[in-house]
């Protein structure tokens, strides 16, 4: 079985013309709720992933709190840029052409409206409006990345954090 876990970056900074997008960062309370969303998922799974992120900072910033907590490799998170601006299936099916099939579990860290469509469109009961912080585990009964379709995934659990913590 194979797993994709999609996280949405945490709560970041307001956007302005003083700060680009692209470097905007967690807040203090953004950074307090990944780590406890982290948490509750290190206590939802025992299993070996591979973490890959938009690397826009405070997608980046929240896979490093994740990593912390998972005690994942933090110079190990994989960084792509087709994870930043809007994603497409195509984009998380060239990634998963990367990964090993002997890992069962990728999870992703980036932005909506793509983090909310994606797992929406994998699985079979698709998932709701995905929040700062929200986490979407969908599961596919496959050996290979390659046997990921569309609408056939299920989904394992779609935590929010108003409900979560």
């Amino acid at each position: 079985m194979k797993k994709l876990i999609f996280v949405r970056h945490g709560r970041a900074e307001e956007s302005s013309s003083m700060i680009p997008d692209y470097e905007r960062s967690l807040t203090a309370k953004g950074k307090n709720i990944s780590e406890q969303m982290a948490l509750v998922l290190k206590k939802k799974d025992d299993f070996q992933a591979v973490l890959v992120t938009s690397p826009a900072f405070r997608a980046y910033e929240t896979a490093i709190i994740f990593a912390r907590v998972l005690e994942y490799d933090p110079d190990r998170i994989i960084l792509k840029d087709s994870l930043y601006s809007h994603a497409t299936l195509k984009s998380f099916a060239e990634i998963l052409e990367e990964i090993s099939d002997e890992i069962n579990t990728v999870i992703f860290f980036g932005h909506n409206p793509s983090f909310t469509e994606i797992p929406d469109r994998l699985s079979k009961s698709g998932i709701d409006f995905m929040p700062k912080t929200g986490i979407a585990c969908i599961s596919f009964r496959t050996g290979s990345w390659k046997g990921i379709v569309s609408e056939k995934g299920k989904v394992e659990y779609f935590l929010k954090p108003e409900k979560s913590i």
